[in-house]
């Protein structure tokens, strides 16, 4: 099965080739969909790095199911091809947000703020650690829904740090793509996210992206010394 997957790769469209794996978009039984394959490293024995592609392609499917199950819009994963740590999943029509956020008017690009705080705010409730949250990996359909894509570097935790991590991505994006806003959609992002996981829980969750953003500066400083 693995060898008859692996020859209709010949026909995909490599649509982004990163550190870890590349994205290929292909025609599959009539539907488009986007295939992961998660890049051997040279470095590693060759049986190990067979393992460790294998426990990640079949984790990453684990982390979107279980972010679905908490009301997280993901694709939907349709093949997991642990023999060529391949990971087959729907493509998903529309934009990513990094590229439309600037343009949108205020009141839509509040009202997206807060549906990704909500996202987050589920996310972390039920224990899912995105790993990578940034604009890029937040899809607008043309409906106007907010699909969450790339759980690659993602995990399960419960710790403070964990999710003071990932907020702090967030911001980061925004402060370096969309810094005209960044600040409003920040305070709207963390404004739903106590909603869903509670005021006291998102303040700790705040001083703790406070605490990292303050450990970043110290870390520039040093180094320009």
């Amino acid at each position: 099965m693995g060898e008859d997957l692996n020859y209709t790769m010949e026909d995909a469209v490599l649509l982004k080739k990163g550190a870890e794996a590349n994205l290929y978009l292909k025609e599959w039984y009539g539907r488009k969909v986007i295939v992961k394959q998660r890049i051997g490293k040279k470095y590693r024995l060759p049986q190990l790095d067979r393992h460790i592609r294998a426990y990640r392609t079949v984790h990453e499917p684990q982390l979107m199911h279980r972010a679905k199950k908490a009301g997280v819009s993901t694709p939907t994963v349709l093949l997991i091809d642990t023999e060529n740590a391949e990971i087959y999943m729907e493509y998903i029509e529309g934009k990513q947000l990094k590229q439309v956020l600037n343009e949108m008017p205020p009141e839509k690009r509040l009202k997206i703020s807060s549906s990704i705080g909500e996202l987050i705010g589920r996310l972390h409730k039920n224990m899912v650690i995105h790993g990578d949250l940034t604009t890029s990996n937040l899809i607008l359909t043309p409906e106007d829904q907010i699909v969450l894509v790339d759980f690659g570097l993602g995990e399960l935790s419960q710790e403070l740090e964990a999710r003071g991590v990932d907020l702090h991505l967030l911001k980061r994006a925004f402060e370096s793509v969309h810094f005209k806003f960044a600040q409003e959609c920040f305070n709207k992002v963390m404004e739903s996210y106590a909603r869903i996981i509670g005021e006291e829980e998102a303040k700790k969750v705040l001083e703790k992206v406070r605490e990292i953003e303050k450990r970043g500066r110290y870390v520039s400083e040093r180094k320009q010394r």
